[in-house]
């Protein structure tokens, strides 16, 4: 027999509650602290981290100097006109340079005539220009281009100086002209390259058909540009003669002069080098155009290999009694023949025909094939074809001053570290680096804001309901 104890007994009546236990008010001042806490963090990361975070990732983009690199592309042409008032002769000028605007019909190849100064210090300040046109008075119109200085003499008659009310002058309209005429080639050559670049197949667009195949012709022989060349003189024979060759006093004459022309535009280093027994790949006594491209002996001719950075520049002589057949023109009843040819981004072959018994070159012989290897070192740099040589080499140097600068300073800028870490950041390493960093950081922040505003806006709904509580 089991025993229970009493029994409970629960009222019917009776509603068991629970009542949920609330916690004490916050101060006042503990809701200010943690506000002042959570938005000094938010101050904290957009008024300081955002803007230190884009100074540090942002990819600085220089302004261009447009004015100054307009100035560049102008070629200067000094008015030296010391037997003319200045008012009559800035007449000139301004007449001449209205009649070279109208013969003018290509925006990107400019003249711009600028008045000699007098002043020598302001002289020094401008830039060196392209060409000087000297007026001396005379007995009639004429121009006579200087072969040693970039310098255009013009000769006039005293009635034909423009007087300072004057619109028009015939000396103005034949000065445009000479100067047309002496730069219609650097005209074309623009011409030509900025219609390749804009449209390739729009090539040589605005030019005749024969000045774009020369220059086809021409950019396709041309050596890409570099600092620094190295020129090597070969001297190749098939017997045991010669074995020598006065080629450093050659070189002296007729190739450093040229050089030292150059030498604002490029550098150069020279090695020369005699091989015998040397037998050409081509023995035909009269070389068609289609042995010119096997002549050299690649298996059997030690040719020096570029040195460094410097593209190595080839001028073989080789000593034989062949010759190279020319194409037969209407005028000719049997095809020419030659004795040099230029290979294409390579260098240049001159056959030298010499009796058996000579064992020494001298220097006077070397004359006509130093000369050939100066024109085709020319052609390979790409120097205007036509003109004096200061003014081809004038224009070779305004064409290369600067771009020389810019091709150096692009290299250099391209392969820069912190600018290929920049530019070739792949999306999936932002990511990487931003995710576990702003994921913990930006949640707390986030919520933290949440329920701050939360809290704020249940503290100002129980104001208003207080309020509203004691107006009743």
């Amino acid at each position: 027999m089991t025993s229970t104890g009493p029994a409970v007994v629960v009222p019917q009546n009776t509603v068991a509650t629970e009542t949920k236990k609330q916690p004490p008010p916050e101060p006042l001042a503990h809701q200010r602290r943690r506000m002042v806490v959570v938005f000094s963090f938010w101050a904290v990361v957009l008024f300081l981290g955002i803007p230190i975070w884009w100074k540090l990732t942002a990819i600085h983009r220089a302004a261009l100097p447009l004015e100054q690199m307009q100035q560049w592309s102008d070629g200067r042409v000094s008015v030296r006109a010391s037997s003319i008032s200045d008012p009559d002769a800035e007449t000139l000028v301004r007449l001449t340079q209205h009649a070279i605007d109208d013969l003018n019909d290509f925006s990107g190849h400019h003249l711009r005539l600028q008045l000699d100064s007098s002043d020598p210090a302001a002289a020094d300040s401008r830039p060196a220009p392209a060409l000087t046109i000297d007026l001396k008075p005379g007995d009639s119109i004429s121009a006579n281009l200087d072969s040693h200085t970039p310098v255009l003499s013009v000769t006039y008659p005293p009635s034909a100086v423009p007087s300072h009310s004057a619109a028009s002058s015939s000396l103005a309209t034949y000065i445009a002209s000479e100067l047309q005429a002496t730069f219609a080639e650097e005209r074309a050559i623009l011409l030509y390259l900025t219609s390749e670049i804009a449209s390739p197949n729009s090539r040589g667009h605005g030019l005749s058909a024969q000045l774009t195949e020369a220059l086809d012709k021409r950019t396709t022989r041309l050596l890409q540009y570099a600092p620094t060349y190295h020129l090597t003189f070969s001297l190749f024979t098939a017997g045991a003669t010669p074995n020598g060759w006065d080629v450093e006093s050659a070189i002296r004459q007729y190739i450093e002069p040229m050089l030292t022309v150059l030498k604002p535009i490029h550098n150069f280093t020279i090695d020369t080098q005699v091989q015998l027994y040397s037998p050409p790949g081509v023995h035909s006594p009269v070389l068609g155009k289609e042995d010119l491209s096997s002549f050299i002996n690649g298996a059997e001719w030690s040719l020096p290999p570029a040195i460094g950075e410097a593209p190595t520049i080839n001028f073989i002589l080789f000593v034989g009694n062949q010759t190279i057949q020319l194409a037969q023109s209407n005028s000719q009843s049997e095809p020419g023949t030659s004795q040099s040819w230029l290979i294409p981004k390579w260098g240049s072959v001159y056959l030298l025909p010499l009796p058996s018994d000579v064992d020494y070159v001298p220097a006077d012989i070397l004359k006509d094939p130093m000369l050939t290897f100066t024109g085709h070192l020319l052609s390979l740099l790409g120097t205007p074809q036509s003109g004096f040589l200061p003014l081809r080499l004038s224009t070779l140097s305004r064409a290369l001053e600067h771009a020389r600068i810019a091709d150096a300073e692009a290299e250099r800028a391209f392969f820069e570290k912190s600018m290929v870490g920049q530019l070739y950041f792949p999306d999936e390493h932002k990511i990487a680096v931003y995710l576990p960093l702003l994921g913990p950081v930006g949640t707390a922040l986030f919520m933290g804001l949440i329920s701050e505003v939360k809290a704020w806006k249940k503290r100002r709904r129980e104001k208003t309901l207080a309020k509203a509580q004691k107006s009743q």
